[in-house]
């Protein structure tokens, strides 16, 4: 008796054909391709991460220095007797009216009272506080800034005019007679631009919000020395929000 044999329902496996590829291998290779991109996105996030922080680090050490040089001025200004102030967040050096201050309407450095003598002191010490350790490296600006108190002036462009001449005057008188040596022309900023500028704010920005008395239209007639520091560029930081978006 002759028995049939069992037959096979199992397809032939096409050995020769180079394209077939098993579920199994497809999933390995995403996992691989899955597993490549975590760690570049890894690498990324950390490079980033570490910018973060070089930007952050760097402006605290710059704000640092402004505060230093803005304490050591305080400091050796003090030993001569001559007392400023630091305000507006350690930004700003205020020379008060009882060192220097201007008649009403008038923008030259006063005769009277060793003001003259008060300002060049103070340009020398500004000098050494930011030559030290070359901490100009650190900055980006440092304003003389002129103001005035609240009436108006007469002369060519008003306040902001007569704010400004005070601003440039004080400046000029620097640049007159300090030494050659002790130049705040000579100051570079870390671009290598130059260090110093001036302003003019009018009346804007008034120590002194009561002006009745001739004291308190005095405090407002004044120079500020405001110090600004050297930030990381704005497109560094937009190209890190764009990797952080990403």
């Amino acid at each position: 008796m002759r028995m049939s044999g069992h037959r096979s329902t199992t397809e032939p496996v096409d050995d020769d054909n180079p394209y077939w590829i098993s579920f199994s291998d497809i999933m390995s290779g995403l996992l691989v391709i899955f597993v490549l991109a975590s760690l570049a996105l890894i690498l990324e996030l950390t490079v980033t991460k570490f910018e973060v922080n070089d930007a952050i680090r760097e402006i605290a050490k710059a704000e640092q220095v402004r505060r230093d040089i803005l304490q050591d001025i305080e400091e050796a200004l003090k030993e001569k007797n001559i007392n400023v102030q630091i305000s507006d967040n350690h930004t700003v050096l205020r020379i008060p009216e009882n060192i220097l201050s201007f008649a009403n309407n008038e923008y030259l450095i006063p005769e009277a009272g060793g003001m003259k003598e008060t300002v060049i002191e103070i340009g020398r010490v500004l000098f050494s506080a930011i030559a030290k350790g070359n901490r100009w490296k650190h900055l980006d600006t440092i304003f003389a800034e002129g103001h005035t108190d609240c009436r108006p002036s007469l002369r060519h462009m008003g306040n902001w005019g007569l704010s400004t001449f005070r601003a440039i005057t004080v400046w000029n008188y620097w640049n007159e007679n300090l030494p050659d040596a002790m130049r705040l022309s000579n100051l570079k900023n870390h671009l290598g631009d130059p260090l110093f500028s001036v302003s003019g704010y009018g009346a804007t920005r008034p120590v002194q919000l009561v002006q009745i008395t001739e004291e308190e239209f005095q405090k407002n007639r004044r120079i500020d020395i405001r110090f600004t520091v050297r930030r990381p560029a704005l497109e560094e930081f937009e190209n890190i929000k764009k990797l952080l978006e990403e």
